[in-house]
């Protein structure tokens, strides 16, 4: 039998959608930091909003490269175009940008510069305890795990239709993804904030433009 259709969740626009409406996520944060009144929390809060920009235009890039492969904008389109084959195998560099990307657009480490503490404490919510600092936090992860689904769901073809539990076999790939984010935090040291921005601007750019 057919699925009914859901407007919110198969929209024709959904990967555009969720990518528009993650970016608001760079006025709380530089918000937050301007209204600390403090210069650590300011220089954070900045540090973010410059990182979180120029990665997303790198993210804004490779996505349209995996739009124009699978032909539409919408989620489930993804999944159908990689029954056959993964899009990580025959794209494998847009996919190694990809994730290095994600990782300095959701500011884990070695990217997570906003929130160096040997430099500024710990970044745009140095001000903040209990409710709001957890509040901070929750988001922050929110945004990591919504980040590994999205990339699940473009690269590594979210569940086949044919498996009885696809939802499962979606929220295990993205742990997965999850887990190799926190082994990445425990292997590299951080990045200069120079190096940072050479990577995107110098390096990754060019790269996707070509």
């Amino acid at each position: 039998t057919l699925m009914p259709p859901y407007s919110l969740s198969d929209m024709n626009l959904s990967i555009l959608f969720i990518l528009a409406i993650s970016s608001l996520t760079i006025y709380s944060t530089l918000g937050s930091g301007w209204a600390s009144n403090s210069k650590y929390a300011l220089i954070g809060a900045l540090r973010a909003v410059a990182q979180a920009i120029s990665y997303e235009v790198t993210l804004a890039l490779i996505l349209l490269c995996t739009i124009l492969l699978s032909g539409n904008f919408t989620i489930q389109n993804f999944n159908t175009t990689q029954e056959e084959i993964w899009l990580i195998l025959p794209t494998w560099p847009l996919g190694l940008m990809w994730f290095v990307s994600s990782l300095a657009e959701t500011n884990r480490s070695p990217f997570d510069l906003s929130e160096g503490e040997s430099e500024l404490v710990s970044g745009f919510n140095v001000e903040y305890a209990g409710g709001p600092f957890a509040l901070f936090f929750l988001a922050e992860y929110a945004n990591i795990l919504m980040m590994n689904t999205i990339s699940i769901i473009i690269f590594l073809g979210s569940s086949p239709t044919s498996t009885p539990h696809p939802t499962l076999i979606l929220m295990m790939k993205a742990a997965l993804l999850s887990m190799i984010f926190l082994w990445i935090r425990a292997s590299y040291p951080r990045f200069r904030y120079d190096q940072l921005m050479h990577l995107v601007w110098k390096n990754f750019l060019p790269l996707t433009l070509a």
